[in-house]
């Protein structure tokens, strides 16, 4: 099932014919009756950011699963540099260079912040000491982190178990990244800090598929954006070009 997307060019699909990324039709169905994608389709180009924004229940975090093998499509496909992953699993799918940072950070209480960023190399040919070397790199990426390194993961506030599941999804050495609410819950100050870093992340030459609530934010660092209203995209374009659209500004910017 597919319906129409109004499309403020530049649209991603546009900018790039052939994207590193290309979700093509999908549909996600749980408990095999609840549909939640319904044919969405979207591009991420190589080497850029892209927001997908929507209320809640939208589907966004479906979205993110689907592609990260988390949730299994059941119709249309998903494409990672031209070959389709729709029937991967997750671990194959981090093998192949896609890391999820999934909503609520997910570190584990009674390991440490190096035990836990290390976990990321999980899926990788690496040696321990190579893995433990990397971890203490990304102290530098994340030095508010640094003096926590040895302290337990129940120990950490919000903003610093955010900074530690993002450093754990890069250890994965990712060309894409799928971040999901990476803000949710911080305090404006971390806020800041976190889309610093995934600036800084995307500096470094990472492709970024950044699900977020606060869309202005989102939007003031994405090249492009979708917006996902139940289940499907309704609208598509130019990040600056959705932050100037009357129905974003109103329905997720709080602007008339």
């Amino acid at each position: 099932m597919t319906e129409t997307v109004e499309t403020l060019h530049p649209a991603p699909a546009a900018v790039a014919p052939a994207p590193l990324l290309s979700v093509n039709n999908i549909e996600v169905v749980y408990d095999d009756v609840i549909l939640v994608l319904r044919g969405l389709s979207l591009a991420v180009p190589k080497g850029a950011i892209v927001a997908l924004l929507g209320a809640n229940g939208a589907g966004k975090s479906t979205t993110l699963r689907a592609i990260s093998g988390l949730a299994k499509p059941t119709a249309g496909d998903i494409l990672f540099d031209g070959k389709s992953i729709a029937g991967l699993g997750p671990e194959s799918i981090v093998r192949l260079g896609i890391s999820h940072v999934p909503e609520g950070r997910r570190v584990f209480p009674g390991l440490t912040v190096k035990e836990n960023i290390m976990l990321g190399a999980s899926n990788r040919r690496a040696a321990k000491s190579e893995i433990s070397r990397e971890a203490d790199a990304m102290f530098d990426l994340f030095p508010d982190i640094r003096k926590f390194s040895g302290a337990l993961g129940w120990t950490l506030s919000g903003g610093q178990l955010q900074m530690v599941a993002v450093a754990r999804g890069l250890m994965a050495k990712p060309r894409l990244l799928l971040l999901d609410e990476p803000s949710l819950g911080l305090a404006p100050m971390l806020v800041e800090e976190i889309f610093a870093i995934i600036r800084e992340i995307h500096a470094g030459g990472t492709t970024v598929l950044l699900v977020e609530q606060n869309a202005n934010k989102a939007l003031s660092i994405a090249d492009y954006g979708y917006v996902l209203e139940t289940g499907t995209i309704a609208l598509a374009g130019d990040s600056q070009q959705l932050l100037k659209d009357d129905r974003v500004r109103r329905s997720y910017l709080g602007q008339r």
